[in-house]
């Protein structure tokens, strides 16, 4: 989601974590990228936090025909909450993430019966180029990222690494900033710098089945394009998109990126029009080699599909045939009738949902789930909380 209110929040920094060996060599022949930074990870972190006590590990989910499943081949569906602010406080130039992200403030979202997190990422803090400040962006980055995706495992939750805000500049329809630099959402990703991320984060963690990958946060080519057609097939293939001044990294071009790597990982693209409209989803999904690739979608209650009669034209018939991840869910009325309804729906079908967002701010400026993070609710949040609890065996 695109929340340009909150880039005025008074943020604060944090980040620990181990570093990500023999990424430096493969970013920087992607070209454009600095040297690792030879500042210490630990005088850009917070103090480590006590270990969590023994919990299950979360699963390894795989998608079999139009479910997620555990190794088991037992039926799972993602139900949590997205942990906003490693997409911007990076590029901004402050830190790595809005609020803490130690070990009580994941524990926290645990305590409200989640067992999935989504991590929003930036593609040039991760790779580390030079437009971030070294203290927030390379091997500091990739390592405070890390760190957080291990205390979401910890605590027996699927960490979703999410690629939501990118290099290349759009200055057309709907465009959320006109800087070539990855501060604001793109309509698509790019060819320069996104493959490359994705080859990187696939790498590091290829060996570790638990982590999801979702390839770009909200993608909308049919803001640029003359035709919803012309739009998906930008979104496939990518290139030289009608519209849009950079060329463009198609989901097949991820999701060969990250295979190509050796990783199995489950993977979620998400439709155009904001993630919103899954209209031609089946028609023009990626292959993947690997068997396991599930459709993500986005709804607000002021999205174009925001009512049963739509959910039951365009989303019935993707949920028929694959997993299906609601990665953003949320309302800007500071209440939670509206995804009350939508829970409800996917609930009625056994689907996947993520509620926007685990981050303390003003629900009537944007759906904030909480208003501290030892995890108070806000009004809206009540809502997600406490059908995630009553949903927890």
């Amino acid at each position: 989601m695109r929340h340009p209110s909150r880039l005025s929040h008074p943020f604060r920094l944090s980040g620990l974590s181990r570093l990500l060996v023999a990424l430096a060599g493969a970013l920087l022949a992607a070209g454009g990228l600095t040297a690792p930074s030879a500042l210490s990870t630990a005088s850009a972190a917070e103090p480590a936090a006590a270990q969590p006590a023994a919990t299950a590990p979360p699963p390894v989910l795989r998608a079999e025909g139009n479910k997620l499943v555990d190794a088991q081949g037992a039926t799972r569906r993602l139900l949590g909450v997205n942990r906003s602010g490693g997409e911007f406080a990076c590029v901004q130039g402050w830190g790595v993430f809005d609020g803490p992200v130690d070990d009580a403030s994941v524990r926290a979202i645990a305590d409200w019966k989640a067992n999935t997190v989504r991590i929003p990422l930036n593609e040039e803090c991760w790779l580390g180029t030079d437009n971030i400040d070294p203290r927030y962006g390379g091997a500091n980055y990739r390592s405070a990222i890390d760190q957080l995706v291990q205390r979401v495992q910890r605590h027996g939750m699927t960490p979703v690494v999410e690629l939501h805000w990118s290099h290349g500049q759009y200055t057309g329809n709907s465009a959320g900033c006109h800087d070539v630099h990855a501060s604001c959402q793109k309509p698509m990703p790019n060819a320069r710098y996104t493959p490359a991320f994705w080859t990187s984060v696939a790498r590091a963690y290829k060996n570790d089945p638990e982590v999801v990958f979702d390839l770009f946060n909200e993608p909308y080519p049919d803001r640029a394009t003359p035709t919803t057609a012309e739009a998906w097939t930008c979104w496939r293939d990518g290139g030289h998109c009608p519209g849009i001044g950079y060329e463009v990294a198609g989901m097949q071009d991820l999701l060969d990126a990250v295979r190509a790597t050796g990783a199995k990982n489950l993977v979620l693209a998400a439709g155009i029009a904001y993630a919103n409209d899954l209209s031609g989803w089946l028609r023009h999904a990626p292959h993947d080699p690997a068997g396991n690739l599930a459709a993500a979608w986005h709804v607000y209650n002021f999205n174009t599909c925001a009512d049963e009669g739509c959910w039951d034209r365009t989303l019935a018939p993707v949920a028929a045939r694959v997993p299906l991840v609601a990665g953003e869910i949320g309302e800007n009325t500071c209440s939670h009738g509206f995804i009350d309804r939508v829970m409800k729906w996917f609930d009625d079908r056994g689907l996947s949902y993520l509620g926007w967002t685990w981050n303390a701010w003003d629900c009537s400026s944007g759906p904030a789930l909480i208003s501290s993070y030892d995890g108070t609710p806000t009004p809206f949040g009540i809502g997600l909380r406490d059908h995630l609890r009553a949903l927890a065996p």
